[in-house]
């Protein structure tokens, strides 16, 4: 079949014109208007912004995004915060390593680039938790340099312009070549938004809305009847399934015993109960020392969550721990001080069964 897309200009034009009136509203975005009349984005909210929407919706991302800039409202700010104001902050986000990174990011802004963001990509590069996405974004967005940005959305949107059946992720050269020749010289940034908005509101997973889609008539998957097909995707894996216990200890007087996770592995730095480490579901669990000598018994029922990789189910022991008590695992957080809002969600849901018990 005859290709039907007309030259990139062509395309990027008519994707700014719609974008020029439907562009969503972002509190890290600069509207297309007062983009035009030489209004800049602040790299850093912008920076920020794209680290929380990594594996996050932008509806989750928003009230987070609000709270950290209100609290840190400069790079620098963020850079001078102690790690366990921000881990706790950042709870229920999740993907934590994105957090730590974070942190060494804003420092590493302050300490080698005077609290700037380089506006250069090979140096975004360089900086802790940016990878090729990321520094294609701010690259774009913030200093309207003409960079291509490939996240889930473009994926989408260039798959079915171009009628890609190759599955990802092994089309993901392929893909990045077509965003590529599309994106222009003139006003990158508004295209690079214009793309992902294209593919959040009109290109959807399901049911796409090609009626009223600026690239419709240059589709060809539009044309051929393919759209709702793509992008084409491996087969997924079966998550393996793990298992575990925590120790949910409260003393006397209120407070509860809480340790910090080592800053490597899974949730790490995080606040979370004592327990066990987490074993395939057809390997007993290991022998793990009660973080205080006391009389724990197991609740009925199990904690379930899922991360990226795996499934995991906790059983809860609880117990109730006299005021002298000198706990050989973790510490006490005062009653006052501990907010369940700091935990990671896991933590989170085994302190939920466990507090019933109390």
């Amino acid at each position: 079949m005859r290709d039907i897309c007309p030259d990139p200009l062509t395309l990027s034009d008519s994707l700014l014109d719609w974008y020029d009136t439907h562009a969503r509203r972002m509190p890290w975005r600069v509207p297309p208007r007062d983009r035009k009349s030489g209004v800049m984005p602040d790299p850093y909210r912008v920076w920020l912004s794209e680290v929380m929407l990594q594996q996050t919706t932008v509806v989750t991302v928003k009230d987070y995004f609000h709270r950290f800039t209100e609290r840190w409202p400069t790079v620098g700010d963020l850079a001078a915060a102690k790690d366990s104001d921000v881990m706790g902050e950042w709870a229920g986000l999740g993907y934590y390593a994105r957090a730590r990174n974070l942190l060494k990011c804003a420092r590493q802004v302050v300490s080698d680039h005077d609290g700037r963001f380089p506006a250069d990509h090979a140096a975004l590069l360089t900086l802790p938790g940016i990878g090729p996405y990321t520094a294609a974004a701010i690259s774009s967005i913030a200093f309207d340099l003409p960079h291509a940005v490939l996240d889930g959305n473009v994926e989408r949107v260039m798959a079915r312009l171009h009628d890609i059946h190759t599955p990802f992720p092994v089309a993901k050269p392929e893909l990045m070549a077509k965003a590529a020749a599309l994106t222009p010289q003139s006003r990158p940034g508004d295209y690079a938004q214009a793309v992902m908005d294209l593919g959040a509101t009109i290109c959807t997973p399901r049911s796409p809305a090609c009626g009223i889609c600026p690239w419709s008539a240059h589709c060809r998957s539009r044309k051929l009847g393919t759209a709702d097909e793509l992008p084409k995707k491996m087969p997924k894996k079966t998550k393996p399934m793990r298992h575990g216990v925590v120790y949910v200890g409260r003393r006397a007087d209120g407070a509860w015993l809480l340790e910090t996770r080592p800053d490597k592995g899974l949730l790490g730095g995080m606040l979370g109960w004592p327990g066990s480490a987490w074993v395939d579901k057809s390997t007993a669990l290991p022998d793990v020392p009660t973080p205080a000598a006391a009389a724990w018994r197991q609740l009925p029922g199990e904690v379930r969550h899922t991360f990226t990789h795996f499934h995991l189910h906790l059983c809860i022991c609880v117990a109730d721990l006299p005021l002298d008590i000198t706990p050989d695992i973790g510490g006490f957080v005062a009653r006052d001080v501990f907010r369940p809002s700091d935990l990671p969600t896991v933590m989170r849901k085994a302190f939920d069964l466990a507090r019933t018990a109390f």
